[in-house]
């Protein structure tokens, strides 16, 4: 990034899965969103568990590595039905928090809905909305797979929350400082 982007925040949003684990770069300055990155971390669905969230990991770790990301987004798991797989799931969602971690990046968590709230509007939706809203606030996103669209969403949410959620930081620390004088 150049002096003239002094304000700009490249962010990494993560949709972490065992099969596939998507991420999305942006840059944000301002309100103005710009897409710098996309792809999908893809284990060896054969491999044993903990081959699959090491090939999840150096994936990341590559990521990271190659496109210096300032902040990074993670969806929370949801739970389902099958309380195996998400635990499994819950597992490469710990390796998604843990690089950016890491690399010293602060990592925000965002719900499902929050995401669809803040890129299509509602809390409910389905791949084809966030596809095409990606697309329309990003129009020169390309992305491998459906894993890697909601990435981009994931970073977008965060875009969108990031000044709210600083104030909130500030104003706690503001509130910790007067406490103990």
């Amino acid at each position: 990034m150049t002096a003239a982007s002094a304000n700009t925040v490249r962010i990494i949003g993560i949709d972490p899965g065992l099969r596939n684990t998507g991420w999305g770069i942006i840059n944000s300055t301002g309100s103005k969103l710009e897409f710098v990155a996309a792809g999908t971390v893809r284990p060896n669905n054969k491999g044993e568990l903990a081959e699959r969230l090491l090939e999840i990991h150096d994936g990341l770790v590559d990521v990271i590595h190659s496109h210096i990301p300032m902040e990074a987004a993670v969806e929370n798991t949801f739970v389902n039905k099958d309380a195996s797989a998400t635990l499994k799931l819950g597992q490469a969602r710990g390796v998604a928090m843990l690089v950016p971690a890491r690399a010293g990046l602060q990592v925000a968590e965002y719900a499902p809905t929050a995401v669809k709230k803040a890129v299509i509007g509602t809390g409910h939706g389905d791949k084809n909305q966030i596809k095409l809203m990606v697309n329309m606030l990003l129009p020169k996103a390309k992305f491998d797979s459906d894993d890697a669209a909601d990435a981009l969403a994931i970073a977008i949410c965060h875009a969108h929350h990031r000044g709210t959620m600083g104030s909130r930081m500030a104003a706690a620390a503001a509130a910790a400082a007067g406490a103990t004088k």
